[in-house]
């Protein structure tokens, strides 16, 4: 697979099992609901896991936004290339959505809950306090980061064989830290199924959240810029 493909397809795994354990957990009358939030948090480290593991052979396992950008900064990785492969992570994270809508399409359809419906598919703050929301993004992004740096070999981009240890990263950053915005963590994780909720045919949705959009992306972006510098003043 090229770069491109390996990102789009990982980031598709990634969001299949992410917002899929979601959907299992919190829509009506599926095998999984009330499932609670260790069983969401595993299904999200899985995906990491899952992601990581298939796209890094081919390309760098990023799957995230932010992951890039700070391995770019680090000059890990070609300024050149991040568009390219945000972009291919953002259609990823669309596919992956629609994967999940399609196959829970009838469990939608049985939870008139606008607000449950678009927890599915991205995050939203326990407390609405824009300063703390995004403080909590980036924090979180930036252990995210920092672990992940320390995890890899010095010099290389995430690898097959860093792909347990990172989920595991993830499963502890999402029992932790978690709580307060659903730690979304990654960009594309959290705007390309956005961008499906508002344009997918679920019946009786509600808003897409537009105002809290920027939060999950603008926080990973800072925390993981934080991140590479602060591992870089270390090194």
């Amino acid at each position: 697979m090229t770069p491109f493909v390996s990102e789009l397809t990982g980031t598709a795994l990634l969001i299949i099992l992410g917002d899929g354990v979601v959907a299992n957990v919190i829509l009506n009358k599926t095998k999984g609901q009330n499932g609670g939030w260790i069983v969401i948090t595993f299904g999200w480290a899985i995906g990491v896991f899952v992601g990581v593991y298939a796209s890094a052979s081919s390309g760098g396992g990023h799957l995230n936004p932010a992951v890039t950008i700070a391995l770019a900064a680090l000059d890990r990785f070609a300024w050149a290339s991040v568009p390219l492969i945000i972009v291919a992570q953002m259609l990823g994270a669309m596919l992956g959505a629609g994967i999940v809508w399609l196959v829970y399409r009838r469990h939608f359809d049985e939870t008139p809950d606008k607000g449950t419906q678009l927890a599915v598919f991205c995050t939203g703050p326990a407390i609405r306090k824009t300063a703390d929301n995004l403080v909590s993004e980036i924090v979180g992004t930036f252990v995210l980061i920092l672990g992940a740096l320390f995890i890899v070999a010095p010099g290389n981009t995430l690898g097959s064989l860093d792909a347990l240890p990172v989920a595991l990263l993830v499963l502890g950053i999402g029992l932790s830290l978690g709580g307060t915005t659903g730690y979304a963590i990654n960009p594309a994780r959290d705007l390309g199924p956005r961008i499906m909720h508002a344009i997918l045919p679920i019946k009786g949705k509600g808003s897409s959240d537009w105002g809290y959009s920027w939060i999950p992306i603008a926080g990973p972006i800072i925390g993981s810029l934080l991140a590479a510098l602060c591992f870089h003043l270390i090194q």
